[in-house]
């Protein structure tokens, strides 16, 4: 409730209020332009609107409506105690400058996120006892698989995104393999989020049984006089899935904890993040990081 302060008898000139609650005077102008600010940043950054098309909608110039955009107030996030399922992950936007995320799962909600030049085990080490000195109990993580990552945070339940998993093999083997070895696999690996741990190792396990001598092909080098393994890469692509295996099905041991076999919840946020900041290119970085926090906070 607001109250419009008069002077004399007659209603002020500059329109000034009092707030019958906290007994704060304000002009209808700032109020004005608060509002205005609000409405121009979120058709900036939510609705796609470039700064030129925004400032020759409204018929202002160039230089007002930057002004109003950068003075307009981002929420910050509230962590509140309490236990969470965390996916973590960085997204980059260019050489040197990314973002660390930590998300709740469960509640959908990003609790804490940092910029950063390049993604470290320590920085992520540091932001989960961050949480953890904000009173927030880490029942789970689920993480892109990072090597170091596991060992860590071998205290806590931790799932390897299956997704990310899938990508390093197709990586080695590419999306259309040529030997009759690499389609197995290919197809193998296509079968981890449908398969138990039991089932996906022995299916493994058999697949490198008939592929064994195959896999121990030799080829000599002239140039450098040395042998080497003639596939290589297919070797790299079945020691990835040998290696992680103990921590991609993490989510079925834990089924009470709601840990997540994906770290897609956050895929999607950095997909939206990389299509905003690209509709805004050539803006300074720390205009970026403004849009970047008000997308992350909601």
């Amino acid at each position: 409730m607001v109250q419009s302060i008069q002077k004399n008898g007659k209603r002020d000139r500059k329109q000034r209020y009092r707030c019958l609650d906290c007994g704060h005077v304000f002009q209808f102008k700032r109020v004005r332009n608060r509002v205005f600010e609000k409405n121009l940043w979120t058709q900036y950054v939510h609705g796609n609107q470039t700064l030129q098309s925004l400032s020759k909608h409204y018929g202002i110039s160039y230089k007002t409506t930057r002004k109003l955009l950068d003075n307009h107030l981002i929420g910050q996030p509230i962590i509140t105690s309490g236990s969470s399922v965390v996916v973590m992950d960085t997204c980059y936007f260019g050489w040197g400058f990314g973002v660390m995320v930590f998300r709740d799962f469960l509640k959908r909600k990003n609790l804490y996120w940092k910029y950063l030049k390049h993604e470290t085990i320590e920085e992520y080490k540091s932001g989960i006892n961050y949480l953890k000195g904000k009173g927030v109990e880490i029942l789970g993580i689920a993480c892109d698989g990072k090597r170091g990552l596991f060992s860590a945070f071998e205290a806590t339940p931790i799932q390897m995104c299956q997704f990310h998993q899938v990508a390093i093999v197709t990586r080695y083997i590419t999306r259309n393999p040529k030997l009759e070895a690499g389609k197995e696999l290919k197809i193998l690996t296509h079968n981890l989020t449908k398969s138990s741990k039991t089932e996906f190792a022995t299916m493994l396990n058999d697949w490198h049984l008939k592929w064994k001598i195959f896999l121990s092909e030799k080829t000599y080098n002239d140039e450098h006089k040395k042998w080497h393994y003639t596939h290589r890469r297919l070797r790299s692509a079945y020691r990835s899935l040998k290696t992680n295996l103990p921590f991609l099905f993490t989510y079925l041991e834990y089924p009470d904890l709601g840990i997540p076999n994906t770290t897609n919840s956050l895929e999607g946020k950095f997909s939206n993040l990389k299509t905003k900041i690209r509709i805004h290119a050539g803006i300074k970085k720390w205009r970026k990081i403004r849009i970047i926090n008000e997308i992350l906070v909601k």
